[in-house]
């Protein structure tokens, strides 16, 4: 059977890739890996994330959902110092990288990489980020975000970058239904950038 980056433990032989990206005037010094998502690279949805939202500088609490090898809570945490931030991933090998990355930038005292059932049920997050991991289909993408928008505070918000052919709009009036009104942000090389916040 093929793995794919959000298999659990890949079998995939590991091979440690550089990535050097600038995010915010600030540069990040990552490393990626193979059975990662993005091996080498910062994928074209992420980049457009932060090219198009500029840095949560009022969140203290911030959660990188489906985080990778990290370069969105990371790049979070170095541009915001007084935030600390939670990054869950199914990909142990992912979380292995983030955790070196936090190393390597000097911000793993406010960096936390773990497994979704690591985090404590009681956290909250003023805002949560987000490449989400479309591919895994709708039902389980559904399941993932009801999992963790209600643990937004009432005035945070959720930032995800979609594929306008991946479903971007249908999303977002699926996550309005839900509860959680969303809108668009900007658009830019074929995804959106979504805002999602709790109904008042």
């Amino acid at each position: 059977m093929d793995e794919h980056y959000f298999t659990a433990d890949p079998t995939t032989p590991f091979k440690r890739v550089p990535v050097r990206t600038n995010v915010w005037g600030h540069w990040l010094e990552l490393t990626s890996g193979s059975g990662v998502f993005a091996q080498g690279r910062l994928d074209i949805g992420t980049g457009v994330l932060l090219r198009e939202a500029a840095p949560p500088e009022d969140a203290r609490e911030v959660l990188d959902l489906g985080c990778g090898y990290g370069v969105i809570g990371l790049a979070i945490a170095v541009a915001v110092p007084e935030a600390r931030v939670t990054a869950v991933d199914v990909n142990e090998r992912a979380l292995l990288l983030a955790r070196e990355n936090a190393e390597r930038l000097g911000v793993a005292d406010r960096f936390t990489a773990v497994l979704p059932d690591e985090v404590d049920p009681a956290a909250s997050y003023d805002e949560i980020w987000s490449n989400p991991p479309i591919r895994v289909g709708k039902d389980a993408l559904h399941e993932l975000l009801l999992a963790w928008l209600p643990r937004l505070r009432p005035e945070g918000r959720a930032l995800m970058v979609v594929g306008k052919n991946l479903g971007s709009d249908s999303l977002a009036s699926w996550l309005g239904e839900q509860g959680y009104p969303t809108e668009k942000l900007s658009s830019a090389k074929g995804f959106r950038v979504l805002e999602s916040r709790p109904a008042s």
